[in-house]
């Protein structure tokens, strides 16, 4: 039991016994300990002694942690022991000094550097041998090897469900389960064909070998996490195939029977209830599209770079679906930049921004991309109210936006002397005016075709304007 008053305890030692210690005893404090600790040293002969030195220690925290010192590796072996019970109880306080520590196991021998040198001539040997067997293999088969995974989307992670289409094991095979039907399409890019796949109908774009970056980048733009979305062209695969004389590089994606909005306008008058049904499907889109989605596997905000009615498709159900990604950028949010894939291909002049046709965008801007979005934008609503009839008035004929002033493929220059120098928008005709729906597009097209990129709408906000005409009832097309 601890005394509440100090114990005398024997003090030995030069620096254990406080000055002036009468007959080697010191007082404790109460509550104190009386200690006693060896050390092993070496004498002035250089010979190893054991030096003994006791004393008080106080009552406070520190002085318990002394008593257990020994506990912890010193340099030279140290034993402590402390006891509070009886006066001069260190007197028969005997601490043993710790046992060494145990020698750590010898390393193993080295193998001779002989050995090692040949170990790594047998392997070269295997490597080179089994590299010159898979490229005899690939000659003999005449076929190029499968493109690999877009960099940004590791192959472990490309799977169905997030708007990344099917697995990618099971994309590199699709190219030989393809039966091509007919031709329905051609541009600058290549070839637009109907297929069956699986006894489904499929849309597959052939891409000329000189597009390989567009390729690359609309399969890489497609395979973004949670990119999938009704009003985004469903993606099924990507796949490359050919044999020694030609490649093919394929797209393969949902199949759309009505065609793109660039046609269908031509042969199909628009009521308000399919005016509303396809501008709003088209602004979910693009809205989807600019949309950053913060998480683990978040999605980057996306600017297509080339919105027209001939890159917008009408699907069954009377909405629209956006095509073709291979001018698309991506804003890495993580490091602050713009991804802009090295693709030759500009975009449709006809549809350029001023600020495009000027050559002042600021390409170290995404949201500069993004106005550029909504401009084209408005030009394709303009055309979509143009094919909308009335009650009292039949609908325009269908027209190209500025076809008053420029020819059917015009130049930068044409261009840029119409949406630039002269600050000319297609004309919003008076009928417009006075009737729901196109009364609300008529005074949104002003705000997206804007010369000030700044003044521009944001697709967001455009589709919560329409979002207030939605009372009308989607149309189905038959």
């Amino acid at each position: 039991m601890r005394l509440t008053r100090g114990i005398t305890c024997e003090c030995a030692g030069a620096t254990a016994c406080p000055p002036g210690a009468p007959n080697g005893t010191c007082v404790t404090q109460p509550g104190g300990y009386c200690f006693v600790a060896v050390e092993e040293v070496l004498d002035d002969a250089g010979r190893v002694v054991l030096d003994r030195s006791a004393g008080c220690l106080p009552p406070d925290e520190s002085g318990f942690m002394q008593c257990k010192s020994a506990q912890v590796p010193h340099q030279n072996p140290k034993g402590i022991e402390c006891c509070s019970d009886t006066d001069m109880c260190n007197v028969r306080l005997r601490p043993p000094l710790p046992a060494p520590p145990a020698a750590p196991p010898a390393p193993a021998p080295a193998p001779p550097p002989a050995l090692l040198v040949a170990g790594a001539l047998c392997v070269a040997l295997l490597a080179a041998l089994g590299a010159l067997l898979l490229l005899c293999r690939r000659r003999r088969r005449g076929k190029r090897p499968p493109s690999p995974a877009p960099a940004s989307v590791p192959a472990a992670e490309v799977s169905s469900g997030s708007g990344s289409g099917l697995p990618l094991l099971v994309q590199r095979t699709v190219a030989k389960q393809i039966q091509m039907v007919e031709s329905i399409g051609k541009g600058r890019y290549g070839e637009v064909w109907l297929a069956r796949w699986r006894g489904e109908k499929v849309a597959v774009k052939v891409f000329f070998t000189t597009e390989e970056a567009s390729w690359f980048r609309e399969t890489e733009i497609y395979q973004t996490v949670l990119m999938r979305h009704e009003n985004i062209l469903g993606f099924i695969a990507a796949d490359i195939k050919g044999t020694g004389s030609w490649t093919q590089m394929l797209l393969i994606t949902d199949y759309h029977e009505n065609g793109s909005l660039h046609d269908y306008l031509q042969t199909v008058a628009l009521d308000a209830n399919s005016l509303v049904a396809m501008a709003y499907s088209i602004v979910s889109g693009l809205a989807h599209l600019h949309m950053d989605i913060f998480g683990t596997k978040g999605k980057p905000a996306i600017a297509h770079r080339d919105i027209k009615s001939k890159n917008i498709l009408v699907k069954r159900n009377g909405q629209c679906a956006l095509a073709d990604f291979g001018l698309a950028v991506r804003y890495v949010a993580e490091r602050n930049e713009v991804d802009i894939a090295p693709n030759t291909r500009v975009g449709t002049r006809r549809y350029m921004a001023p600020e495009v046709l000027a050559e002042q965008l600021d390409v170290t801007n995404f949201e500069a991309f993004k106005t550029a979005d909504v401009y084209s934008l408005g030009l394709v609503l303009w055309e979509m109210c143009r094919r909308c009839a009335t009650d009292e008035q039949a609908a325009e004929a269908y027209a190209l936006p500025y076809h008053e002033w420029v020819p059917p493929d015009p130049t930068f220059e044409q261009m840029h002397a119409v949406t630039v120098a002269r600050r000319l928008r297609p004309p919003i005709p008076g009928r417009w005016v006075s009737r729901e729906p196109l009364a609300t597009l008529a005074t949104l097209l002003p705000e997206c075709w804007h010369h000030s990129p700044p003044v521009r709408l944001t697709a967001l906000r455009i589709k919560k304007t329409l979002a207030k005409c939605m009372h009308y009832p989607t149309l189905k097309l038959v």
